[in-house]
């Protein structure tokens, strides 16, 4: 006897409810698989956007939102 018909001789033997959580269950650990894609890296996802941006280019926007941030030396 092969898993599918054990699985199936098991349901066979519960009552419609129990075999409706059984299908519950199964469709569920269906879509738990569908969903498991690889992820992408931020680098993939904004590859098409054809940016471009350096160490320069990061400095630059720093200097601009911090450089008149007050601070006080101790």
């Amino acid at each position: 006897m092969n898993l599918e018909q054990a699985v199936l001789d098991k349901l066979r033997e519960l009552p419609p409810n129990q075999q409706q959580e059984v299908l519950d269950f199964a469709e569920f650990l269906q879509q738990k698989n569908i969903l498991k894609r690889p992820l992408k890296s931020v680098k993939g996802l904004c590859a098409d956007l054809k940016v471009d941006i350096t160490e320069e280019d990061i400095a630059q926007a720093r200097q601009e939102m911090w450089g008149n941030f007050p601070r006080d030396d101790i």
